[in-house]
């Protein structure tokens, strides 16, 4: 089945097609939350393979690293032992930069063949990128992942839980979103955690749920890092604190923030997928600009001259762009 062309949809519309066996013949998929994202691409992913068992798996692609004509021979080939394919291309923006490639997608978007589903998929980014609009306007789908509702949230742990043949109680789903205070990355780490550890055999309880969170959620490293990569200062503040309350050293946080920006740079980068958000976030001056910040804190920190909370907080805020 097809749903009809060139509409917006939302995250939820788009989840019931998806499981209903109705997929797009090409999809665009962008917007500012991460988690929300590979939550959809998951769910899109299980959908196809449901309806699809002689090609159950995805084939990925990177825009960088794949020419458009690689791109959508993949999409609109049609074997005898399959009648189409899930094409996922990460990173889409880096067609972004050659006008001539977008225009040749958009084309090729038009041509898709009815029985795959082409999903181009762009990164976060601080504001619309003006020479993707042709590739958005091209997909017989537009899907924006923003930051979920408690709404949707709740709704996402309902279906992974069902789908996992797991019982819960309202009120245990309920105290999970309770405890994520809204961010959809603590939520959906969370949630992979319960499904990882609950019984089939009885019912999730909220007083289950409570014995399971961690003392402070979202208090790992990497998603502070992932904040701080993304620009956000208000959630990166909020997460440093969460950070250092679960007992994290000054020194340590410093260190992962040196790091991350001189992978960013080109370095070595303990989380190298963080600093590449970075690096297609800042400019190479601004990125040597950020790196000079985090030295100067140390500097300061080391000789007494400032709280190292306080200097942890304005690093923060500098590599935010801030």
């Amino acid at each position: 089945m097809r749903p009809s062309a060139g509409r917006k949809t939302s995250p939820s519309e788009a989840v019931s097609e998806w499981t209903a066996g109705t997929f797009p013949a090409s999809l665009y998929l962008e917007g500012p939350d991460e988690a929300v994202k590979h939550a959809l691409i998951a769910e899109l992913k299980r959908s196809w393979a449901a309806r699809h068992p002689e090609s159950p798996r995805a084939r990925v692609f990177r825009a960088g690293e794949s020419g458009v004509d690689e791109i959508l021979a993949a999409s609109q080939s049609v074997s005898l032992f399959s009648s189409g394919d899930l094409v996922l291309v990460l990173e889409i923006e880096d067609i972004g930069r050659s006008e001539k490639k977008v225009t040749a997608l958009a084309d090729g978007l038009a041509h898709a063949v009815a029985t795959s589903c082409l999903v181009l998929i762009e990164s976060a980014a601080e504001s619309a990128r003006a020479s993707l609009a042709p590739l958005r306007a091209a997909a017989s789908r537009h899907l924006t992942a923003v930051p979920a509702r408690r709404a949707e949230l709740t709704a996402w742990a309902a279906r992974r839980l069902e789908r996992e043949g797991i019982t819960a109680e309202a009120a245990a789903i309920e105290a999970l979103a309770d405890a994520s205070e809204g961010d959809s990355v603590s939520f959906f780490n969370e949630l992979d955690k319960l499904c990882a550890w609950a019984s089939r055999e009885k019912p999730v309880r909220r007083s289950d749920i409570e014995e399971l969170l961690r003392p402070v959620i979202g208090a790992d490293l990497p998603e502070y890092l992932a904040a701080v990569a993304a620009g956000d200062p208000g959630l990166s503040i909020q997460r440093l604190g969460r950070l250092l309350a679960s007992g994290a050293s000054e020194g340590t946080v410093l260190f992962a923030l040196s790091n991350l920006v001189g992978g960013a740079l080109g370095g070595w980068a303990r989380h190298r997928e963080l600093s590449d958000v970075m690096r297609r976030r800042r400019s190479p001056g601004e990125l040597s600009q950020a790196l000079e910040a985090v030295y100067r804190v140390e500097a300061a920190w080391k000789g007494g001259r400032v709280d190292p909370v306080a200097g942890l907080e304005q690093a923060t805020r500098e590599l935010c762009g801030l």
